[in-house]
């Protein structure tokens, strides 16, 4: 009864509503103060303001249009407010960091700031999106970083300049640039699957098949490296009609791999919503006999899972090499570590079944904005690492926490 009393209702409509008229008169302000009282001293704050006045508007048109779906009244309770804050937690602490950065550094308000961030997120998304699949499944892929690297010595290997005086290989004539990435990401979908297949033929744990497959990939890709005449140098001298697909810019503002990770993100958000491949990863993460026993083919599944990332990972290294011009055998190393990281912070439970994709990219920001803004006002990178720790723990606990009965019982 008392929890009853305590809560209370507001109609959906109106409650949309409040968030679309919030939403345009942000916008209208900031559109305003751009071209009215426009001082040198905020950079681009007005803007931001309209970019925020624009999400507040599309929150509340999406309330109204699922109205049917999500119920005619939005319920407030005590309870629910402090699900809200636990759930968001790591995002208003977030949001008070950059508060903090732009207190001490005001022209980090630059829509060029923002789009640096969005740049070195990118690539840094596509590995997550490929290691959320695995860990939907409570099974971390400890072989993505060194997939990544494989594809960028394989992709840059091949296609150096012939002019270079150091190639990897100084006969090979000069191939069409679409030939070794196809190679690079089909090597890394080959390890994807052995991966799979230990995993779903053993029943090995997913922890204990990546980290062999870790080590292989590492041993294969260094003694290719250290092939004749490259002898294990930096691989360098790379074709431009490669560095273009990460380092172009569109209207010589915006990275090329904005959009090239925005497409990889519908890419998995449409997989893991909208397919039966996807609702098969859910299953198989919440319960693997009751899936099996539903009719899923998890063999079947799990090698798709593994096959799919190993192919994001191949991805992902291939625009890397491409973004740096270059390789060595050390590219990816770590990667993984970040992308689970990422992964937990954005709310993808250990305990397998349970992740998002809206929640993988919040993850992956949380970490691109901690470091760049620490960069930013010129913290030591020492001080980094210890606040980047102190986040993942925070985020563990909190996932723990939320489904500590699903893990204990």
């Amino acid at each position: 009864m008392n929890r009853v009393q305590n809560e209370k209702t507001m109609p959906r409509e109106k409650y949309s509503m409040i968030f679309v008229i919030a939403g345009l008169a942000i916008s209208v302000f900031g559109f305003l103060f751009r071209y009215l009282f426009y001082t040198g001293a905020v950079y681009d704050l007005p803007w931001f303001l309209v970019i925020i006045g624009v999400f507040v508007l599309a929150y509340g048109a999406l309330q109204y249009a699922k109205k049917e779906k999500l119920g005619p009244d939005v319920v407030f309770s005590h309870e629910k407010s402090k699900t809200f804050f636990l759930n968001n937690a790591l995002i208003f602490a977030l949001l008070v960091l950059v508060l903090v950065v732009i207190f001490i550094s005001p022209n980090f308000m630059k829509i060029d700031v923002l789009l640096d961030i969005l740049s070195q997120s990118s690539i840094k998304l596509i590995i997550a999106l490929g290691i959320c699949m695995t860990l939907l499944i409570a099974g971390p892929d400890l072989s993505a970083g060194r997939m990544v690297g494989l594809a960028a010595v394989i992709s840059t290997s091949m296609l150096q300049n012939p002019t270079y005086a150091n190639r990897f290989f100084p006969s090979m004539p000069q191939v069409p640039v679409i030939l070794p990435i196809l190679l690079a990401v089909a090597a890394c979908g080959l390890f994807g699957a052995l991966n799979g297949f230990l995993v779903a033929k053993y029943n090995m744990h997913p922890f204990i098949a990546t980290l062999a497959t870790q080590v292989i990939i590492y041993g294969a890709c260094s003694l290719y490296f250290d092939l004749p005449p490259n002898h294990s140098q930096p691989i360098g001298g790379v074709r431009n009609d490669f560095t273009v697909l990460a380092q172009y810019k569109i209207g010589n503002t915006i990275s090329v791999l904005i959009p090239i990770a925005i497409v990889v993100t519908l890419l998995m958000w449409f997989v893991l919503n909208k397919t039966v491949f996807g609702k098969n990863i859910y299953a198989i993460g919440g319960n693997m006999e009751a899936a099996r026993v539903s009719g899923v083919n998890v063999f079947k599944t799990l090698m798709g899972i593994f096959i799919f990332a190993g192919l994001l990972y191949g991805f992902g290294g291939v625009l890397e090499a491409a973004r740096t011009a270059g390789a060595t055998n050390q590219y990816g190393n770590g990667y993984e570590l970040d992308a689970i990281a990422a992964c937990c912070v954005g709310g993808v439970s250990l305990a397998g079944g349970i992740g998002k994709v809206s929640g993988i990219i919040v993850g992956v920001l949380i970490f691109t904005v901690i470091q760049y803004g620490l960069q930013f006002i010129n913290i030591s990178p020492m001080w980094q690492q210890v606040i980047k720790g102190i986040i993942i723990a925070v985020a563990v606990a909190i996932d723990l926490s939320k489904y500590k009965k699903v893990l204990w019982h």
